[in-house]
């Protein structure tokens, strides 16, 4: 395996990583009836999570 093929192997267990976070991070919210605070363009946006 060369030195390419494990960044991009690397690369995609961090995104899959970041997707898991994301997804968990989402049904917390859900579950504390929380708003999401994200960034749409350049203004700061709550979301509510359903």
């Amino acid at each position: 395996m060369t030195q390419k093929d494990k960044q991009i192997e690397l690369k995609n267990k961090i995104v899959k990583g970041l997707e898991k976070v994301y997804e968990r991070l989402i049904e917390f919210k859900k579950t504390k009836k929380s708003e999401l605070v994200v960034m749409q363009g350049d203004k700061i946006v709550k979301i509510k999570p359903e």
